[in-house]
């Protein structure tokens, strides 16, 4: 990935958990410009449909005392409601965030995807991808919703995002950057937010797609 400046435009950087994300917008030379969460769902649905009802559904956490009976049908067509919940939230919340960013957004960095099995059923029933599949529903609504919006879409290592970042401002002392930004805009600043930072500050470095 070529390293320098090569976005023209602002980057949004996304720290996602459960429902919800930190968006964390940066220029292109590392300036704060926006710091703020979004809830992607209805307050309504459940935030975890495949790891919960899915789970239910064929049987899994069944002696749990918050399970209760669902069919996989049923479970299937929850899943889809949620999706196009979160498929609303994350259009709304990047239309808010457009409107508010002083610079025009070129560019969007989320988690990495792990592959998981196409249909919302086969995700319920592997036991592997139910587990994940619905921090991955919500990622991907972002990314579709900022594809719409013509931004490029990155994804991002957490294992490496640190360390990219740093390369990307030159600077060894990648903690006290991110510090002092959190410093200047003020509380809340925690470890979801630095995240979300450090995977704008080093998308603004590389080409996405």
């Amino acid at each position: 990935m070529a390293r320098g400046r090569t976005q023209r435009g602002a980057t949004v950087g996304v720290a996602e958990h459960g429902r919800s994300a930190v968006l964390v917008t940066v220029a292109p030379d590392g300036e704060l410009l926006d710091r703020r969460g979004i809830d992607l769902t209805d307050r309504d649905l459940p935030t975890h449909p495949h790891h919960h009802e899915g789970s239910w559904a064929v049987g899994r956490y069944l002696d749990s005392p918050w399970a209760r009976e669902i069919s996989l049908a049923d479970a299937v067509a929850l899943v889809e409601r949620v999706r196009a919940s979160a498929a609303r939230g994350a259009r709304d919340g990047l239309e808010a965030l457009a409107a508010a960013v002083p610079m025009p957004i070129a560019s969007i960095t989320i988690r990495v995807c792990p592959e998981l099995p196409p249909t919302t059923e086969e995700r319920i029933t592997d036991h592997r991808a139910q587990t994940m599949a619905d921090s991955v529903m919500y990622r991907e609504a972002l990314a579709t919703a900022a594809g719409a919006r013509g931004w490029s879409v990155c994804w991002y290592d957490r294992d490496a995002v640190f360390r990219d970042a740093a390369t990307t401002l030159g600077c060894e002392e990648l903690d006290t950057f991110l510090r002092e930004m959190g410093r200047s805009i003020g509380p809340p600043w925690q470890a979801r937010h630095k995240l979300a930072a450090a995977a704008a500050i080093a998308a603004t470095g590389i080409a996405c797609a």
